[in-house]
């Protein structure tokens, strides 16, 4: 039986593992938000790895929102960067496996074909600059650590783009989303699914990998479908980015290439569209 410690534990990532590992009696989760554990904090993280001795750590912890960091960049490098450096240099230390979760936000949009791992990465914002900084100091302490970018979260869990959507269209006759953002948005559940078969495994395998749903869209395109999987009426119109400035900057095109992920560790990625209904259907 394998000893699992997950942060992050109210996000939508954490709490989607918290409901899939309730169907794993073979492994004994524990779960810690930041009111459990400060993962700033090298000493209660140190304290608690020595304690209780996990074979995997899951960071699903991290400073979301991407806006807001613009003007609290400080509290988004604590949690994003120097949290991560912290937890991979005591999983090293500790012999803990370590699964690090970053971003599609490392990158800034120029490339307009599915993203490899190893392509060039520049952050547009402080988000995802704090994330990048994340991964370096990772890699840097704990080069058995596995990082996987995701992009476009959501989940039945928290607040997210399909919650929004549905609560405005139950609101309002018409709605404004942008069109000239390209992505992949991803059902934490799949990817919370994906993780726990990852770390379940015998052999263990580090390094950088992409994971979102399969299928590409815009955030346009991703609202139509929720409204339509809903069975709502509102209007949505698509704009262009330009038409509504925010804080930070998002990258133009950022979908992920999975190839390496797929062929690594040989499991089925979901289409975007048939997640998003089942998650729909949840909501519903």
């Amino acid at each position: 039986m394998k000893k699992i410690l997950v942060t992050g534990a109210h996000g939508q990532l954490g709490t989607e593992l918290n409901f899939l590992s309730s169907l794993l009696e073979t492994h004994a989760f524990t779960f810690a938000s930041h009111q459990d554990l400060d993962i700033a904090s090298e000493t209660e993280v140190q304290a608690l790895l020595e304690k209780d001795k996990f074979d995997v750590l899951i960071n699903a912890a991290a400073y979301t929102a991407v806006d807001k960091a613009e003007s609290d960049k400080e509290t988004a490098y604590k949690v994003n960067a120097t949290a991560a450096g912290i937890l991979a240099k005591a999983c090293k230390q500790h012999s803990c496996k370590l699964v690090h979760l970053s971003t599609d936000f490392v990158f800034d949009g120029t490339i307009a074909r599915p993203l490899l791992e190893d392509d060039t990465v520049n952050s547009l914002g402080v988000y995802g600059a704090s994330k990048l900084e994340g991964e370096k100091l990772v890699q840097q302490h704990n080069n058995d650590a596995l990082i996987i970018r995701t992009s476009w979260v959501y989940s039945s869990f928290g607040n997210n783009f399909v919650k929004t959507i549905l609560r405005l269209c139950k609101e309002r006759d018409s709605l404004n989303v942008v069109s000239d953002q390209i992505g992949s948005p991803t059902y934490a559940r799949d990817l919370a699914a994906a993780i726990l078969n990852i770390v379940q495994r015998e052999k263990w395998v580090s390094g950088l990998f992409h994971y979102s749903n399969e299928g590409v869209a815009s955030w346009y395109d991703f609202a139509i479908a929720i409204r339509d999987y809903a069975e709502l009426k509102t209007s949505i119109n698509p704009i262009e980015t330009s038409q509504y400035p925010t804080p930070a900057v998002r990258p133009k095109y950022s979908v992920l290439n999975k190839r390496k992920f797929k062929e690594t560790f040989g499991i089925a990625i979901p289409y975007w569209r048939d997640s998003l209904k089942q998650c729909v259907n949840l909501l519903k």
